[in-house]
Parts: C-alpha cells; structure tokens; sequence
C-alpha cells in the first residue's frame, strides 16, 4: 500500500493537515512533538487493512497552520479534533496516542464519553507528576536562545536521535520529514508553544478522570526511551487506574519513536488492538 496522502479541511479558523486511509471502524492517530502525522507513515498500511485510520497534523505541527496568536492547550486541540470528527462524519473512533498526544487525546476521550471506542497509548505523558526531563524540555522552550536551538534543523535532528534506541533508524527520509514543516522563525516559534502550552491543571484532570475510562485499554512503548524515561512506570499506573486495567506490552530495543524502530510490530500490535 503507498504511503498515505495528505487531505486538508478548515477548522477553528485553521487548516488542519489529515492523512485518511482504509475502510472499516475508525481509529485515530496523534503524534507529540515535534512530530506530525509523518511518524504513523510505516504503521498506517497494516492498521488499513481493516480499519478506516486518521491521522492528522496537530495545529502547530506538519503541513497544519501554526498560528502564533493561539494558545496551544486543551481546549484548541480538543476544537480541532471535534471538529476533524465533524467533518469526516465520524461519531465514533478507536484512538492511538503517542507523546504530547498522548495527554492530548486523553483529555478529549475523558471528556466525550462513549465517542472512544478503545484507548492505545504509545510512549507518552499523561499524569501532574513530571519526570524532571519533563520540567527540563520546558525551561529550554521557554528560553529564547535554547528554544532557538531545539528546534533549529540540528536541533530537531538531534531529539530525532535521543529518541531512538538505535541510531541506524536516523535514515535522511525521517530526518527530512521531522525538519521540512519547520523552515523559518514564526513555524518553529510555533512548535516550541505548542509543546509547553497545555496547563497543568489538564494533567490533573486526567489523572481523575482515568478511572472513569470504561473502554478496552492496550499500551505499547518502547523500552528504551531517553525522552520519557518514567514511560514504565506511567504505563504501569494506567494499568492501576482503567477500570478493566490495560494490555501492556514493552519493545526492548525500542526508543521514544518506536514507529521509526519497529513500526511493523507497532501497526500488528494496533491492528489486533483495534480489530
């Protein structure tokens, strides 16, 4: 199956970027920073087979608008994705988080029940107690001359490196996708906003809200993770906190971006989740 196209629909005032593949029960992808739709690539043909999947570039991210006069919390992801859903005419949908939308993502479902079908949570965040990488990443987008660095074209490839177990997978098709959406000031001012917004109050809310999530819950990361070295140990309370528990599955070998390092696995994995 070739690579997924790129749909676009106005949303909220914006232009939200979607890769729409397959037929069957929806299942909706959300990358974190400073990712986009991209890094779901080589996991979206296996999870098609059988699933109508929905990826789409997150506001502030990938070939979506970037505003700098928006605030990036819940509430102007959470309008997008109502309104995605709106558009596409999907009343319910499967979800798979990874990274910033992971907390994303999981706020919108808390907040919508019976919309999500089945909850897949990937390498990502979503409790109020922060790992200190967590507080680290958000002093330096805070900072000018830091922020500057981050998210340069050497910056970007630089977290693209940390986040993988293994640096073979830094191959120049991931290196080019995860820089070319961000090519001057104003779009990478609006990546370091977008990964530092989201009030902590949000993580608090989700934290309470876990235990209402009465849907089927499956979490799949990579062990070897240096950008949320604490991703055990969330998956781990998530087991604790879902009512019927979460179906955990660990990569050795596998870092933060585990698409990148075993998306074969990775798309098998949610295609037997989802089906």
């Amino acid at each position: 199956m070739p690579e997924a196209t790129l749909d676009k629909a106005r949303i909220d005032g914006m232009e939200i970027a979607y890769r729409d593949e397959g037929e069957g029960e929806p299942v909706l992808l959300l990358h974190g920073w400073p990712t986009s739709s991209f890094l779901w690539r080589h996991v979206i043909p296996t999870l098609a087979e059988e699933n109508r999947v929905i990826a789409p570039d997150l506001p502030g991210f990938g070939a979506s608008s970037k505003p700098l006069d928006r605030r990036y919390d819940f509430e102007l992801f959470e309008s997008v994705l109502d309104g995605l859903m709106a558009e596409l005419a999907i009343e319910e949908t499967g979800l798979a988080v990874h990274d910033l939308g992971g907390p994303i993502g999981v706020h919108w479902a808390i907040g919508r029940p019976g919309e999500v079908t089945k909850l897949a949570l990937l390498n990502t965040l979503l409790y109020p107690e922060f790992d200190p990488s967590v507080a680290e990443f958000v002093i330096a987008l805070s900072t000018p001359e830091r922020r500057d660095e981050l998210t340069s074209p050497e910056g970007l490839g630089e977290v693209l490196s940390l986040g993988l177990a293994d640096d073979s997978h830094v191959t120049e098709q991931a290196l080019a996708g995860i820089r070319a959406p961000f090519r001057d000031e104003d779009s990478r001012l609006a990546l370091a906003k977008a990964g530092i917004q989201l009030p902590p109050e949000g993580f608090a809310e989700i934290a309470a809200g876990l235990p209402t999530l009465d849907i089927p819950v499956c979490a799949i990361y990579g062990e070897e993770d240096r950008i949320l070295p604490d991703v055990a140990a969330t998956m781990s309370r998530v087991d604790d906190d879902v009512p019927d528990g979460a179906r955990i599955t660990g990569l050795p070998g596998c870092g933060h971006f585990l698409q990148e390092e075993a998306p074969g696995e990775v798309g098998e994995l949610l295609a037997q989740f989802f089906s």
